[in-house]
C-alpha cells in the first residue's frame, strides 16, 4: 500500500508526529515504522519519567520554546485520557557558595523561560519540604512532575490506530530510495520488506543519524549513546525523600548529576550516571557491539569530546562499577544514604547528538529537503514537548505535502 507519510520511529516523538499530522489533515494515510515488536520500547520508555518545567534551557531555543508549549499540551492531553501524573514539583539544591552563584542563573533562566512561581528558599525553607536533604539554599520549582512517558507514548499510538494510521512493527528499515512519484523505504522484513510514501519522516531516535544519511541527507554530527544507570531506594529508605531533589548542574558538564525521582507508579529511584554504551542500546555495562563501538571510538568528534571530559567521564565510570562511589554522589544531596538503602535498578541510553568539533548539540536539530524530514536531534525534554515537537514537524510536512 502506498501511504501519504511513512514515519521511521515508534517513540513517543514519532507517533506525537503522527497524531499531529491527523488532526491537522484528517484522512491522511500515514504509517509509522519500528523496528522493535512494540512502540516505545527504547528512549520513550527508559527515562526518569519527569515533567520538566524548561528552567534549563536557553531562552529562545527549540528546547525552550518547545518545552513551554509541550508541557501545557502534555498535561492537556493527560487529563483528556486519564493517564496518571503528579505536579510535585522540584528543588535545585546548591550545597557550596560556587552553586549558589550558579542557582541566581538558573533562576534568571527560568523566569525569562515565563515560569512563575519558581523562587530561591533558603536552607531552613528547603527542610520543611525535604527534612533530609543538605543544602546551602535552594530553588523552587513548583511546574514539575512525574508521569509514565511509556504509557503516554502508548497512548498516542492507539489513538494513532483508532484514527486509520498504521503501525507496521518489526520493520528495521535498511534503504531509503527516491523515484519521481515516491519515496520507497526499504525494511529488514520477510514478509513485506519496502514502502512507497510522498514524504517520509525519520524519528529514529538512536539510529536517527544512520537513517538521515540513507535518506540523502548529511547531517555532520553523529549519534553517541549515554548509558544512565539508576539504583532504587528500598521501600524502608523512601521516607528520605519526598519528590524530586536535583544537585546544581555543573555548567562545564553536559549532563544534569545524579538526583532522586518519585516515581509515578510508587517508588524513588536514584541517578542516573552518565557513560558511554558499548553499543547504541547498550543497556548494560557488558553490553558490546564491536563494530558501533568502533564507529563511536572513530569519531573525532567522540575523540575531542573525551579529551575535554575525561575527569568527569572517569567520575561517571566509576559510579557505573562502583556502588560506593554512586552513593558518595547521592550523599550530597542525602548525607543519611547508605549503601544498604540502595539496591540495582533499570538504566537507559541517552541518544547525544555530537559534532565533529567534539560538541553536544544543545538544541533540536530539524532538517528538512523535499520529501524528507530528518529529526537529528531531540534531547530532553522531548518527552516533555513531544506534541510541541510533533506539532513542529507535523507543520513542515503539511508545507512539503503541499508543494
Amino acid at each position: 500500500m502506498r501511504y501519504d507519510v511513512i514515519i521511521a520511529g515508534g517513540g513517543i516523538v514519532g507517533l506525537a508526529t503522527a497524531l499531529r499530522l491527523q488532526q491537522m489533515q484528517p484522512g491522511i494515510q500515514i504509517a509509522v515504522l519500528d523496528k522493535e515488536p512494540t512502540v516505545a520500547a527504547h528512549q520513550s520508555s527508559h527515562n526518569s519519567g519527569v515533567i520538566h518545567s524548561g528552567i534549563y534551557y536557553r531562552p529562545g531555543s527549540l528546547r525552550a520554546l518547545n518545552c513551554k508549549r509541550g508541557y501545557d499540551q502534555l498535561l492537556t492531553f493527560c487529563r483528556e485520557n486519564n493517564l496518571p501524573f503528579d505536579i510535585c514539583g522540584k528543588i535545585i539544591v546548591a550545597t557550596n557558595e560556587a552553586e549558589s552563584a550558579q542557582l541566581d542563573t538558573i533562576l534568571t533562566r527560568g523566569q525569562e523561560n515565563g515560569l512563575q512561581g519558581i523562587r530561591k528558599m533558603s536552607r531552613a525553607e528547603t527542610l520543611e519540604i525535604e527534612p533530609h536533604v543538605e543544602c546551602r539554599e535552594s530553588i523552587w520549582v513548583p511546574q514539575a512532575g512525574i508521569v509514565d512517558y511509556g504509557a503516554v507514548a502508548r497512548n498516542y499510538a492507539e489513538l494513532l490506530e483508532q484514527n486509520g494510521g498504521k503501525l507496521l512493527l518489526n520493520q528495521a528499515v535498511t534503504g531509503i530510495q527516491y523515484r519521481p512519484d515516491a519515496v520507497v523505504v526499504e525494511t529488514r522484513n520477510p514478509h513485506q520488506s519496502a514502502f512507497e510514501a510522498r514524504l517520509f519522516i525519520n524519528c529514529g531516535g538512536l539510529y536517527s543519524d544512520k537513517i538521515a544519511r540513507m535518506s540523502g541527507e548529511n547531517p555532520d554530527v553523529q549519534i553517541l549513546p549515554f548509558r544512565g544507570e539508576f539504583y532504587h531506594l528500598k521501600p524502608a529508605s523512601e521516607k528520605l525523600v519526598r519528590n524530586l531533589i536535583y544537585p546544581t548542574p555543573n555548567p562545564s558538564f553536559p549532563f544534569l548529576g545524579v538526583h532522586f525521582t518519585r516515581m509515578i507508579g510508587g517508588g524513588i529511584e536514584a541517578g542516573p550516571n552518565a557513560v558511554l554504551a558499548f553499543r547504541r542500546e547498550g543497556y548494560s555495562r557488558w553490553d558490546l557491539n564491536l563494530p558501533e563501538l568502533a564507529e563511536t571510538l572513530a569519531f573525532p568528534g567522540f575523540q575531542k569530546l573525551a579529551r575535554k571530559y575525561w575527569r568527569d567521564g572517569w567520575a561517571e565510570m566509576k559510579r557505573s562499577y562502583s556502588k560506593a562511589a554512586f552513593v558518595q554522589a547521592l550523599q550530597r544531596l542525602v548525607p543519611a544514604i547508605t549503601p544498604a538503602d540502595l539496591e540495582p535498578g533499570r538504566s537507559g541510553v541517552r541518544a547525544m547528538a555530537c559534532d565533529r568539533a567534539g560538541n553536544l548539540l544543545d538544541d533540536f536539530l530539524i532538517l528538512t529537503k523535499p520529501r524528507t524530514i530528518n529529526v537529528c536531534n531531540a534531547p530532553s525534554p522531548a518527552a516533555t514537548a513531544s506534541l510541541a515537537v510533533g506539532e513542529t514537524v507535523a507543520l513542515q510536512a503539511v508545507e512539503l505535502l503541499g508543494k
